[in-house]
């Protein structure tokens, strides 16, 4: 004999739980990305370093990794300019590029564990 089955699903939670846990890996992404940064942004006193920060705005599921020194720009886009060894310039889109896959893996890793 055949059976009938209804099932309900109310996406709401789950679309407000996928959304926290995409929110959750970009923050760790973001913070990957910033301790890679870390390791190269330009050092004379460490000022520039201790600025870094990490953050995510949830609306728009968007990570940002800054730092806030008066001349955080200009360490970044001058190539020319002289650093200690192991520092550089691009050192937050050199970082950024490097991480991509362990940012995507972070990503993936809490939307499974939200899919749980």
């Amino acid at each position: 004999m055949p059976q009938n089955f209804r099932l309900r699903f109310n996406g709401a939670p789950a679309a407000r739980e996928l959304r926290a846990a995409a929110a959750r890996g970009l923050f760790l992404g973001a913070e990957h990305v910033l301790g890679l940064s870390t390791n190269v942004v330009p050092l004379d006193e460490g000022y520039l370093q201790s600025t870094g920060t990490a953050s995510v705005d949830e609306p728009s599921l968007t990570a940002m990794v800054s730092y806030d020194g008066p001349y955080a720009v200009r360490q970044h886009e001058e190539l020319d300019w002289r650093h200690a060894p192991g520092r550089t310039a691009k050192y937050l889109e050199n970082s950024l590029n490097a991480a991509r896959p362990e940012v995507a893996a972070l990503i993936a890793a809490q939307l499974r564990r939200a899919l749980r």
